[in-house]
């Protein structure tokens, strides 16, 4: 890394240090759940957003404009979700112990997806209620315009993704980028941030896929081992090492296992 990339890295990961500090500082010890936005003030804030105004002034989006911004966000949900929360890490760590485990299609994918979804909510919920603090609520209240909640919004989802960056990749697009070296969080453009969160995001979940691996490896050498032994050459090892890789799964509490470190990582 060069000696400008380095020194990004570190304002940036002392920034970003200094940001969690502060709101932790300012946040009280226990979050009530009701932080997250409901469901009904999200419905209320697209039709706050999509109807019209009596006496609308210039400063503020036209009703056409709103609805297409508002739709065309919904669109591009999937892909925020994906690539801008904890579900990227959560569902490839899980694909790895459904592979570790040889079992097939078992659990099915739309259960590795499902149980990914709710826990990235879970991981996500405290600033998905920050986003319901400073955005939302204040964007229902009348306090800011519907471009300054979007603006809160991404900024407090930029600000996580960075916690959860590694200092030399977001300093490498940064560099690439060829842009002026942020001093603060909120410089740092969601072009690069984004990008720079995926590929930290696909390291660290194969880090942890591959030792996952490790304890399953063993059991299939050391059946493979016996069934060599015992001239059992045309035998699959696959074929007798499932059952005791999915009883010792089990034995340890594997899912709950997996679930906490996958929270915890992000904490």
């Amino acid at each position: 890394m060069t000696v400008r990339g380095m020194q990004i890295a570190a304002f940036i990961s002392l920034t970003a240090v200094l940001a969690a500090g502060a709101r932790a500082q300012n946040a009280p010890t226990t979050r009530p759940a009701s932080s997250l936005p409901k469901i009904s003030d999200m419905l209320d804030a697209v039709e706050k957003a999509t109807a019209a105004k009596a006496g609308e002034t210039g400063s503020d989006w036209s009703a056409p404009v709103k609805l297409a911004v508002v739709f065309t966000g919904l669109a591009i949900l999937p892909s925020l979700l994906v690539m801008m929360t904890s579900f990227t890490r959560i569902v490839i760590v899980l694909a790895f112990v459904r592979r570790a485990l040889t079992t097939q299609n078992i659990p099915p994918t739309i259960a590795l997806v499902g149980l990914s979804l709710f826990l990235a909510l879970f991981t996500m919920s405290p600033t998905f209620g920050q986003i319901n603090t400073e955005a939302v609520q204040p964007y229902l209240q009348d306090t800011i315009t519907f471009d300054a909640a979007a603006g809160r919004g991404n900024d407090l989802l930029k600000e996580f993704m960075i916690r959860h960056t590694r200092p030399s990749d977001l300093a490498l697009f940064v560099d690439m980028a060829k842009i002026k070296q942020p001093t603060t969080v909120a410089e740092v453009p969601s072009h690069v941030a984004i990008p720079a969160f995926a590929i930290s995001e696909f390291r660290t979940a194969f880090e942890m896929g591959c030792l996952l691996f490790i304890p399953f490896l063993v059991v299939d050498l050391v059946v493979a081992g016996i069934l060599l032994s015992a001239g059992m050459m045309m035998l699959p090892p696959v074929i007798i090492s499932l059952p005791f890789k999915i009883i010792l799964f089990v034995l340890v509490d594997g899912w709950r296992l997996i679930a906490k470190s996958l929270v915890t990582s992000f904490q």
